[in-house]
């Protein structure tokens, strides 16, 4: 059995985020993530797959600031697939993320979009 919490629903995906980002365990933030999930992240870039986002977050969280809790905009549930999303505090615009039911009945993210800008103009 895992050492981490399970996200049991799809909403508990971005409290564990929180938790485990300010803890520096970039492992448990990768456990968040189905093994073929892609993010939209670093800005500009495209990040795949568990141990790739694995990577990315041993990196960033060395010097990132404190993540704090974001308030949920209503999740949109069909069947096994869910659209997760907040309403950032900083210049995001928007965070979205596509999540899915497992076979255990958890959720793991398939699909992160951490910073959706508005376009400028």
């Amino acid at each position: 059995m895992s050492r981490h919490e399970p996200a049991l629903v799809p909403e508990d995906l971005t409290r564990l985020f929180v938790e485990r980002a300010n803890a520096g365990d970039a492992a448990g933030v990768a456990a968040l993530y189905e093994e073929d999930a892609v993010m939209a992240f670093p800005p500009g870039r495209v990040t795949r797959g568990r141990a790739a986002i694995r990577a990315l977050f041993e990196q960033a969280l060395a010097t990132a600031p404190p993540f704090r809790q974001e308030e949920p905009l209503p999740t949109l549930v069909a069947g096994d697939i869910a659209l997760t999303s907040t309403s950032p505090r900083d210049d995001a615009g928007a965070r979205a993320q596509v999540v899915r039911r497992q076979p255990d009945g958890t959720w793991l993210r398939v699909l992160d979009q951490p910073e959706l800008s508005r376009a400028r103009g």
